[in-house]
């Protein structure tokens, strides 16, 4: 089967990349053959192999039309998703969710992350369970510097399980500040990404923003606060249900992890496993489900995760 395509020179530019780069991705990831002329695209291949084909370049116009940025990860993400690929979900990822300090805009680039931010706008209680780099994080944080800027909430509460990634915490210098402050990281690097190096510096200072590992959390209640728990897999069934019984008037919440990496010591049952179980069920919360399909980071990221998960 045959099926040609015709673009107009700026698409195909936009699609095909610098010196053909991203139509050399696209050759290489789909089983039909493209050959590129000009601005005529021809698809050679079986019928199934042809609407995988059809479904990529779809998705690609679509984001590009809509003035998104086309990208190996954008590439990679439309091969990935080409065989359930409905012509709906690339629409939904060219909306900006979230404009940063610097002008960035923020836009959702899979379809399971839009899911995971409309699960925040519609529920008070959202898990997003996945891989690294499926940013769960980051656009967690997003939400939340959002809900603040529009005072929605009155202060923000972001916390990370102290655990041990093969690491002993009390080989770090300094005091328990300093030794707690690598595991935050990752928070504060999306804060400062949200809102600027300064306004967060300034925020924190202020108290309007807290980052905290999670045992500063015993015997608080947080209302009008939008609380995030990151690496929630390292908690306790203990300590996820002191996270869960803070959460106070007005307050919202965000639990992230990848119950693929936990760090806990063997043996000892993971708290976000165990509140996947336990409340599943329960009116009001929502779970999300993110996959290797939903890889934000460099392609080979993906490819790292289907290895390990294939032994």
């Amino acid at each position: 089967m045959e099926k040609k395509i015709t673009l107009s020179n700026d698409m195909a530019a936009a699609i095909f990349g610098r010196q053909d780069r991203f139509l050399r991705q696209l050759d290489e990831g789909l089983k039909a053959e493209l050959h590129a002329r000009g601005g005529e695209l021809t698809i050679c291949g079986d019928e199934k192999e042809v609407r995988e084909a059809e479904n990529v370049l779809r998705h690609l116009t679509t984001l590009a039309s809509a003035g998104v940025e086309i990208s190996a990860l954008t590439v990679n993400y439309a091969l990935a998703s080409r065989q359930e690929e409905d012509p709906r979900t690339a629409r939904l990822l060219t909306h900006t969710v979230f404009t940063t300090q610097r002008g960035r805009a923020i836009k959702p680039k899979s379809f399971g992350q839009w899911q995971f931010l409309k699960a925040i706008d519609d529920h008070d209680i959202t898990f997003a369970i996945g891989p690294a780099g499926t940013g769960k994080t980051f656009l967690a944080v997003l939400k939340a510097v959002a809900a603040f800027k529009a005072h929605e909430v009155a202060k923000l509460v972001l916390a990370r399980p102290a655990v041990e990634a093969g690491e002993k915490l009390g080989f770090l210098p300094g005091d328990l500040k300093d030794k707690v402050n690598p595991y935050l990281r990752p928070v504060y690097d999306a804060l400062d990404e949200a809102l600027g190096i300064d306004a967060a510096a300034k925020a924190i200072d202020r108290g309007t923003i807290e980052v905290v590992p999670l045992a500063y959390m015993r015997g608080r209640t947080l209302d009008d606060a939008f609380i995030i728990l990151d690496e929630a897999q390292n908690t306790t069934p203990q300590q996820m249900k002191m996270f869960l019984t803070r959460i106070g008037q007005g307050s919202r919440a965000v639990i992230t992890g990848d119950v693929t990496q936990v760090d806990l010591p063997e043996g000892q049952a993971s708290g976000l496993v165990d509140a996947e179980a336990r409340l599943r069920d329960v009116k009001g919360l929502a779970f999300c489900y993110l996959s290797k399909v939903d890889v934000v980071r460099h392609p080979l990221v993906q490819k790292i995760i289907e290895a390990y998960e294939s032994n």
